[in-house]
């Protein structure tokens, strides 16, 4: 689970005092990063390396001072360095980087100032290192909180379709099909999505592969079939000599992993496309996509008409507002001040039941519940204040 925003806060503010004198780049930059990812409860070394050897824009050979594939790029100078000098070299790295690899925020910092540039939403801000608690919003790609923001995401579930839909029609034309090459995606989707929101830790699926399995695949199978097995045994029951690297991995309760399918065959071109889907940030695709979006990857006449298979996120909270949302949001303000009221009106939300009679991936009833329960929590805050954290992290990430 990722920390909270007032522990975050306290430890950016004892980072800022424990780095305010330090400026010799050579010594101590890789040490700053590591603090600096402590910071928001993440160790850099599960994310992003140190000196990533590419081939400059000029031909000659660059070290990226760190990078954490498919997010962030970070250019470290000495103190008083010129930080757009830093931003330029950055971006020189870029034409020796996978595509999969482009990040989509770049740092640069002398230890006295951070400068973040969020390339996706063409924005940057710049801040001295004693001001970093109060920016730690903008972080949220490392702490795991994101703004919640209602938007149309058509371009990226499509995207996102296209990646799984790339590992199907590999695995299909390999001979492994029908309901087992099902399985097989509904549980790697499950993966790339669950280290994405803090349900495995940031980057452990990932890891595992790229760590654990020879590049040719041939062993990628196996070391599937041995993690399914781990993630369907509660940890108090699995075996004490287990890999560490997968005994790391919490229980996931329910029938996803329980039922037995026979090994995929992988080769190094395979193995290739499911480190792609790896490198894919999955927090950016709503729960409410997936049933849609695993349709459209089974039909690859399908795929770029992703967007006529569902109503988007954007609609669906147009309708249930005006169902019984705004209703319940403006009860909830006129109870919230009396307790006794609060503790009927959350009773009285426990009971509430929703019918979708045209249901097709469930769309609708995500929204809802997810909806509601945010609702819940703000009702938990006011009863139980002084006993829970006051921050509350939202599932939903865009």
């Amino acid at each position: 689970m990722p920390l909270s925003l007032n522990e975050i806060r306290k430890r950016a503010t004892e980072f800022s005092k424990e780095w305010e004198n330090v400026s010799d780049e050579r010594a101590e930059a890789q040490s700053f990063w590591n603090s600096f990812f402590n910071v928001f409860g993440v160790s850099r070394k599960r994310v992003a390396t140190f000196d990533k050897p590419v081939k400059k824009a000029d031909g000659h050979q660059g070290f990226i001072d760190l990078l954490w594939k498919g997010i962030v790029l970070v250019e470290h100078k000495s103190k008083g360095k010129d930080l757009n000098s830093a931003y330029k070299q950055a971006k020189d790295y870029f034409p020796g980087l996978k595509d999969e690899e482009l990040p989509r925020y770049i740092v640069v910092s002398d230890f006295h100032k951070i400068k973040l540039h969020d390339l996706e939403a063409d924005t940057n801000a710049e801040f001295e290192l004693k001001e970093l608690y109060k920016n730690i919003n903008l972080f949220g790609f490392i702490s795991g909180y994101q703004q919640k923001v209602y938007k149309d995401q058509e371009p990226v579930n499509i995207k996102a379709a296209e990646l799984m839909g790339g590992l199907h029609d590999a695995l299909l034309a390999n001979g492994y099909q029908g309901h087992e090459l099902e399985v097989m995606l509904v549980r790697l989707l499950f993966c790339l999505f669950a280290e994405d929101t803090t349900i495995f830790d940031k980057q452990q699926f990932t890891n595992y592969i790229e760590q654990r399995t020879k590049e040719d695949g041939s062993n990628l199978g196996i070391h599937l079939e041995q993690l399914f097995q781990a993630l369907n045994t509660h940890e108090a029951k699995r075996q004490k000599n287990l890999d560490e690297q997968v005994a790391a991995f919490p229980y996931v309760n329910g029938s996803l992993f329980a039922e037995h399918i026979n090994l995929a065959s992988f080769n190094s071109a395979m193995r290739e496309k499911l480190l792609v889907c790896c490198y894919f940030d999955w927090s950016v695709i709503s729960p409410a996509i997936f049933g849609s979006m695993f349709q459209s990857v089974m039909n690859p006449k399908e795929r770029r008409n992703l967007g006529a298979h569902y109503t988007s996120e954007k609609n669906i909270l147009k309708l249930i507002k005006g169902l019984f949302l705004d209703e319940l949001h403006e009860e909830f303000e006129s109870v919230k001040s009396s307790k006794p009221k609060l503790q009927k009106f959350h009773e009285k939300l426990s009971k509430l039941k929703f019918l979708d009679p045209a249901c097709g991936c469930g769309n609708f009833l995500i929204i809802t519940y997810r909806e509601l329960r945010l609702l819940e929590l703000e009702i938990l805050k006011i009863l139980f204040k002084g006993q829970l954290a006051t921050d509350v992290k939202y599932i939903k990430q865009n």
